[in-house]
């Protein structure tokens, strides 16, 4: 390992960080890999799972490790855009008021914002809030409001469907990661969250967690000196544009699903964006794993959660997507040469 002395220190607190979530939340060593990953990537990622599995437990404690200003909102049906942005009040006279709303009321101090159950707020929503992870700015009161430091985490119920808007594909390409988290199937992993005391209150778990291991303030200087000392070989670079296109044309490489015909199931495949974002969480995923230079394991480790989502199908096959895409992505992995 070369890394240079502030990239070093750096690595130190990141690994702090990663085993101060481990502490809070068991069995979930994968999704929290990611979400650091992501972390020091400077991406906003969306988390899908089942209820009760320590999405938003695991999200407070990032926010802890990180510092500065944490936010949460609730999507609803009745959510309209300006919830975000400010709200309306009475005062004790019963004079209106106006007064800054989730996004505006913390200013740059604002590190984590979180959606959850993203998909039951209405597209008019999805629009605002692509703006801000887009620019990381709004505009209200006739000014511009800016979150340098801001990560936008969102969540997404996979069970119910009841009045719910699915995201489009601009909404979710915006996303770095989409973070599958299930329950641990590892009875010993099982055992201290059904039994012991210390996982039964998420508040004092959380604050059990070591508190600003990183500052929200460093991360976007760590990230950038990163992105620019990590190698990419060119061999790893053709192996990456190889992904790119296979993720387009699947047949051009030999690459068909056994009960869907790959040669007319792709609508579009991964954006330049989304490839980009492949690359960014590699380096980032490679720098963790102690080297300087990306190896094709770092690609292939965040493959699958940086570009699904990023696949997408005919109508006729789309209602099989949670089937098709997982076999379409391994395939890929398996079957494209890598150097």
């Amino acid at each position: 390992m070369n890394l240079d002395n502030p990239l070093a220190d750096s690595l130190e607190r990141a690994k702090c960080f990663e085993a101060g979530l481990r502490q809070v939340v068991l069995g979930q060593e994968r999704p929290i890999r990611l979400l650091t990953l992501a972390v020091f990537a400077r991406g906003h990622a969306l988390l899908e799972g089942g209820v009760g599995v320590g999405k938003t437990t695991l999200l407070r404690a990032v926010a802890r490790g990180i510092g500065g200003d944490y936010e949460r909102i609730e999507g609803t049906i009745d959510l309209m855009p300006n919830d975000l942005v400010y709200y309306t009040y009475l005062d004790e006279q019963g004079r209106p008021g106006v007064a800054p709303g989730p996004l505006l009321k913390h200013g740059e101090q604002l590190s984590i914002f979180f959606f959850n159950e993203i998909n039951r707020a209405r597209p008019q929503v999805h629009s605002l809030l692509l703006r801000v992870m887009a620019e990381r700015s709004v505009s209200a009161f006739n000014r511009e409001f800016w979150f340098p430091h801001l990560q936008v985490f969102a969540d997404r119920n996979r069970v119910e469907k009841e009045e719910t808007f699915e995201l489009p594909a601009a909404a979710r390409d915006r996303f770095m990661l989409e973070i599958a988290i299930e329950p641990p199937t590892d009875a010993a992993q099982m055992d201290p969250i059904l039994f012991d005391p210390r996982f039964y209150d998420p508040d004092r778990l959380v604050e059990s967690a070591p508190a600003e291991t990183l500052s929200f303030r460093e991360l976007n200087g760590i990230a950038e000196a990163l992105q620019g000392g990590i190698h990419v070989s060119a061999r790893l670079r053709a192996y990456v544009q190889d992904l790119w296109r296979a993720t387009r044309r699947p047949e051009d490489f030999g690459i068909a699903l056994h009960e869907a015909d790959s040669g007319d199931m792709i609508e579009a495949g991964a954006s330049p964006r989304g490839m980009s974002y492949l690359v960014r969480l590699a380096r980032v995923q490679a720098w963790l794993s102690g080297r300087d230079r990306v190896e094709p394991e770092d690609v292939q480790y965040v493959f699958a959660p940086a570009i699904g989502h990023r696949i997408f199908l005919r109508p006729v096959y789309e209602y099989r997507r949670s089937e098709l895409i997982p076999q379409l992505v391994g395939k890929l992995i398996r079957q494209i040469a890598a150097p």
